[in-house]
């Protein structure tokens, strides 16, 4: 997937460690559509994502207090037009995962994901949608239904009663969420507006008691739901 109209992904790399963010531009730029606008630390997060406005950041999600990933996560979400931010993370940490998706972030990337895995990645999470790999959305999803006052549809129900309480439609949005559709290609799948899909999305946070996308696609995914594009 790319950006509509087929356009450059501009990205941003956050990492305290030069090696890594040297292996990430190499890896994304080798792709052609996916330009690397700036790497930096945490120390020098905010200024740089401030200054170069890419329209996605990768975000280490353990890095040194006082600019550890959170607290850069947390900053970023602050700018007045922030970008998508999904968090890279060499190792499940539920807890970490939880707080950034609390705190909006879009995405969950182990660091060893595959070259072509990342790649695209990347492309979803600039277009709107959202990815984990999947011992990543384990780890969320477990995390988020054990949170107390978390639990979708109430604090006896799991995620497959929370999900049967959605309507076909519902369902079928909440499905292409999870596979990483943004709104625009839920839209184009389903042959309705993009402002329909809005408000579908709406009601199935609502109903899931989720707090934003990344949430809802994690209990899609713990339900069995989530489906590729293009499978009706």
């Amino acid at each position: 997937m790319r950006k509509a109209g087929g356009s450059v992904v501009n990205v941003a790399i956050v990492d305290d460690e030069a090696l890594v963010r040297a292996a990430l531009r190499s890896i994304l730029e080798s792709s052609g559509d996916i330009r690397v606008v700036a790497d930096c630390d945490g120390h020098q997060a905010l200024d740089t994502i401030a200054a170069v406005r890419p329209d996605l950041v990768l975000l280490d999600a353990v890095m040194p207090a006082p600019h550890d990933g959170l607290s850069v996560l947390r900053a970023l979400r602050s700018l007045p037009e922030p970008p998508a931010v999904a968090m890279l993370t060499a190792f499940d940490t539920s807890a970490h995962l939880r707080a950034a998706m609390a705190l909006g972030a879009g995405g969950f990337l182990l660091k060893d994901t595959a070259v072509g895995t990342l790649i695209d990645a990347v492309r979803i999470l600039a277009s709107g949608g959202t990815v984990f790999t999947p011992t990543v959305g384990r780890a969320v999803v477990d995390g988020f239904l054990g949170a107390p006052g978390t639990e979708p549809g109430g604090a006896d129900e799991g995620p497959d009663a929370a999900v049967g309480a959605l309507t076909g439609r519902e369902r079928d949005v909440l499905a292409l969420l999870a596979a990483g559709e943004p709104n625009a290609g839920i839209a184009a799948e389903l042959r309705i507006s993009v402002g329909t899909v809005k408000d579908h999305v709406r009601a199935v946070l609502r109903k899931l008691g989720a707090p934003n996308r990344v949430a809802a696609a994690v209990i899609a995914h713990q339900a069995g739901l989530a489906r590729p594009p293009g499978r009706r």
